[in-house]
C-alpha cells in the first residue's frame, strides 16, 4: 500500500521550492502573488483543496441532499489528492456551465471533469487527462443509428448541453441535423425522453446511468466512427503554472497506481452501473 502522505512531503516540497525558485532566479512577481500567492501557495497556507462539484453529477460526483455528503469519482480523486498535498478539501458547489467563471474568480482551484475545448483554453489552464471519455447517444425507442452519418439528416432532432463537447461533436459530425440545444444535460434527457428529440449527444458514463435508470429512454448507441474527448481537471490560469503542474504529476502517478480507474468503477457501482453494462468498444 502506498503512503500517499510520502508522496506529499516529496512532490509538495518538490514543486514549492522549484516554484519559488524559479520565480527569484526569474526575478518576477507574478500577478496572483500580488495578491496572496499563486494557487499553490493558497491552498498549501490554508491547508485546504477546493474543488468543485455538480450536486447532480452522478457519477462524476453528486451531493446527497439529506446528508450534505459528496461523492463519486472526482470527490475520490480530489480527496486522495487533497490527502497527497496534506491537506483537507472543500467542495464548492457549481455547475458545468458555471465552471470556469468559478475558477477565473478564484471560488474554486481544481475543476475535474472537463473537456478540454479550444474555447475554455483560452480561458482556463488544463491539466494532462485524467482518462478518456467516448461519445455515444441515447436514442429513443425505435431510432437506432449505426453511425454519425445516419444522424446527419434534417429530420433528426439532437438534443444536447449547449456549449459543452457534447453539443460541439454532435454540431460538427452532424451538421444538417437539428441540433436542440439545453442548458443541462438533465434537460436534453427530458427532450428525448418527451419526444421532442430523437437522440441526445452525450458521453458514456452519463447515458448508461441515464438509460439504467429510466429503460423507457430508449437505448445507449457507439454510432461509428467513435469520436470523444478526455476528461481533464481545469486550473486558473496565472503565471505561477506550480499547481497545474503538480496536478499533472499527481494524475501520471494515479493512473499507474490504478487509482483513477479504481475511482471511476467504484463510481459506477454506487449508480447501478456494472462493467457489463458498459457498451462494446468503451475503454477508459
Amino acid at each position: 500500500m502506498v503512503n500517499r502522505r510520502e508522496l506529499a512531503g516529496f512532490l509538495g516540497a518538490g514543486a514549492a521550492v522549484g516554484a519559488f525558485g524559479a520565480t527569484m532566479a526569474a526575478g518576477i512577481a507574478p500577478a496572483a502573488a500580488q495578491e496572496g500567492g499563486s494557487s499553490f501557495d493558497r491552498v498549501l497556507k490554508a491547508k485546504k483543496l477546493r474543488i468543485g462539484g455538480v450536486a447532480t453529477g452522478a457519477p462524476w460526483i453528486m451531493k446527497d441532499q439529506t446528508t450534505g455528503q459528496w461523492s463519486g469519482q472526482f470527490w475520490d480523486i480530489g480527496s486522495a489528492l487533497a490527502a497527497d498535498m496534506d491537506v483537507g478539501i472543500e467542495v464548492v458547489e457549481t455547475t458545468w456551465g458555471n465552471a470556469i467563471l468559478d475558477l477565473q474568480a478564484n471560488k474554486i482551484d481544481v475543476m475535474f471533469g472537463m473537456n478540454p475545448t479550444p474555447k475554455r483554453a483560452l480561458a482556463v489552464d488544463f491539466t494532462v487527462p485524467v482518462y478518456n471519455s467516448a461519445l455515444v447517444v441515447i436514442a429513443k425507442p425505435g431510432f437506432e443509428p449505426k453511425s454519425w452519418a445516419d444522424m446527419n439528416k434534417p429530420e433528426v432532432k439532437i438534443a444536447v448541453d449547449v456549449g459543452s463537447a457534447h453539443d460541439q461533436v454532435a454540431s460538427r459530425l452532424c451538421p444538417n441535423a437539428q441540433i436542440i440545444r439545453f442548458k443541462s444535460l438533465d434537460e436534453a434527457t427530458l427532450a428525448v425522453r418527451s419526444g421532442r428529440a430523437d437522440a441526445q449527444s452525450i458521453f458514456w458514463m452519463g447515458g448508461v446511468r441515464a438509460v439504467k435508470r429510466d429503460p423507457s429512454l430508449g437505448k445507449v448507441i457507439v454510432p461509428r466512427p467513435i469520436f470523444g474527448s478526455t476528461s481533464n481537471a481545469a486550473v486558473r490560469r496565472e503565471p505561477d503554472k506550480t499547481l497545474r503542474d503538480f496536478v499533472n504529476t499527481w494524475i501520471v502517478y494515479a493512473q499507474g497506481l490504478g487509482l483513477i480507474r479504481e475511482a471511476v468503477v467504484n463510481s459506477l457501482a454506487k449508480v447501478d452501473i456494472a462493467m457489463s453494462d458498459i457498451p462494446e468498444g468503451i475503454t477508459f
